[in-house]
């Protein structure tokens, strides 16, 4: 009776996620890219550009254009770097502090310590976006989808282009068995930065899973 319970908790957090952008995605097993390794969510690189100056909302918007017609993988990370730039700087100097020592909880494997800081940082500044980004993807480590998917809600309520989020919301559905949402996540995820690295890949994979081969 208690898993039951659990297992409608969950199912309701990502039915929410699902629903703050339009209809998203899902998987039964994971498939496994090219490499063999299970794919990871997408955080930001170490070495980030400047922020550009100015009105961030009116310089998301620019770089989001240029990143749907990139002509190249390398122009594409180019202005994904730029935007990771502009999320991250968006909390401010003592966020920023925090989301760094966050980082360090998370590459020494103590997720409950990035935990408590993240909570930290979202109590601050609740409107910055990739504390809950980072959050979901501490959750995810965890294995702790329901919450993972409840973040990640919060990030696509205020940021619905948010690629990294979205891609994770797929991930999630692939690790519960939901290859329609899962598919329906990563095209999303597409469609605001094509040239996103091993999505293509999973979404060639569960097209084929969910929709069947052309004969």
């Amino acid at each position: 009776m208690r898993r039951r319970f659990q297992a409608l908790l969950l199912s309701a957090a990502l039915a929410a996620a699902s629903q703050a952008v339009t209809p998203v995605a899902a998987q039964v097993t994971p498939p496994e890219p090219p490499t063999g390794e299970a794919p990871k969510p997408i955080e930001p690189p170490e070495n980030l550009p400047r922020p550009q100056k100015g009105d961030s909302t009116q310089n998301l918007d620019k770089l989001f254009a240029a990143l749907k017609v990139a002509p190249t993988d390398d122009s594409a990370k180019y202005v994904e770097n730029r935007i990771w730039a502009l999320w991250l700087a968006a909390g401010g100097d003592t966020a920023n502090l925090l989301m760094g020592r966050v980082k360090t909880a998370m590459d020494g494997k103590d997720l409950d310590l990035a935990i408590k800081l993240l909570n930290a940082v979202i109590d601050i500044r609740p409107d910055y976006v990739e504390a809950w980004n980072r959050r979901a993807t501490v959750y995810y480590m965890k294995k702790d989808f329901g919450n993972a998917a409840a973040d990640i809600r919060e990030v696509l309520a205020r940021e619905p282009r948010h690629f990294g989020a979205l891609s994770g919301l797929g991930m999630i559905l692939q690790d519960i068995g939901d290859d329609k949402g899962a598919l329906e996540a990563f095209r999303r995820a597409l469609a605001v930065h094509p040239h996103l690295e091993r999505i293509p890949d999973l979404v060639k994979r569960l097209t084929d899973s969910v929709e069947g081969r052309d004969l």
